[in-house]
């Protein structure tokens, strides 16, 4: 029995052993918390009842704790090592320098999603344009910010220094509605209240009014309507919105207008 007290007390002293073990617990540890916050997260009451601010938190706790628990871990696997981790962190100030110009484009990173929360430029589930991209936030990170194209459905990072690039995409589409000159502002408008009435029963849309006359174009009088619907349907709607136009034009005996070119002879 002394023989296998020995034998295990000598494998516990091992320092790889060790720095095994405690990567394997804190492991086990950071598990655990994560479970927990996913739970509380997927709760159906309190899901509900969540903002999208609120579920951008969640996810920044989340990687706040791995990051915690790496950190931790990381120093007590040096000091299991021989590494004399006080001595190290009092260093620190000596490599800062040197670090911070290596890392500076993590740090700008980093404080920039800390001001995408604090200034609520966006959160979790809003749909924001990036580039040529129109995508969802599907995770809001220390240094990156997920968003899935709502086009094609893939999923693109967007590094947080590059957050002046981002723009938040309005929930409100607006479109004109081009008529010839010779129909008067009276029946033009009669024309768009039918075709606000249909957009207005079109699927996702919100709500639709009609604007006004927005410009007095070569060939046409441009009248502008404003639909509101979420912003990842915009797309669709903006189609089915176009479709009630023509028919709307049609069913008033209207014909869109297009470009005409006089020629005269001499």
């Amino acid at each position: 029995m002394e023989e296998i007290k020995d034998f295990f007390e000598g494998i516990m002293q091992n320092k790889v052993v060790q720095t095994v073990l405690v990567i394997i617990i804190s492991f086990l540890i950071y598990r655990f918390f994560h479970k927990i916050i996913l739970k509380g997260e997927k709760n159906t009451k309190l899901n509900k009842s969540m903002t999208n601010r609120g579920k951008t938190y969640f996810k920044l706790i989340i990687n706040i704790i791995r990051y915690v628990f790496i950190i931790i871990t990381l120093l007590i696997v040096l000091q299991i090592n021989g590494v004399n981790v006080s001595s190290l962190l009092a260093g620190v100030g000596i490599l800062s320098v040197i670090i911070g110009l290596a890392v500076q484009d993590a740090l700008k990173d980093i404080i920039r999603g800390f001001s995408i929360l604090s200034d609520d430029y966006f959160t979790v589930g809003d749909i924001i344009k990036y580039g040529e991209v129109e995508g969802r936030v599907l995770s809001l990170g220390f240094k990156t910010t997920k968003i899935q194209d709502i086009k094609t459905g893939y999923i693109i990072s967007i590094a947080n220094r590059n957050i002046e690039q981002v723009e938040v995409v309005s929930n409100l589409i607006y479109i004109n509605i081009p008529m010839p000159y010779e129909v008067t502002v009276e029946n033009a408008e009669s024309a768009i209240n039918d075709i606000v009435e249909d957009v207005k029963c079109s699927n996702n849309v919100d709500g639709c009014r009609y604007i006004g006359v927005n410009e007095l174009a070569d060939s046409s009088i441009k009248y502008l309507i404003e639909v509101t619907c979420k912003a990842d349907y915009k797309l669709q709607v903006r189609r089915d919105a176009l479709r009630s136009i023509l028919q709307g034009l049609a069913k008033n005996n209207i014909s869109v207008p297009y470009n005409q070119i006089d020629v005269h002879n001499k």
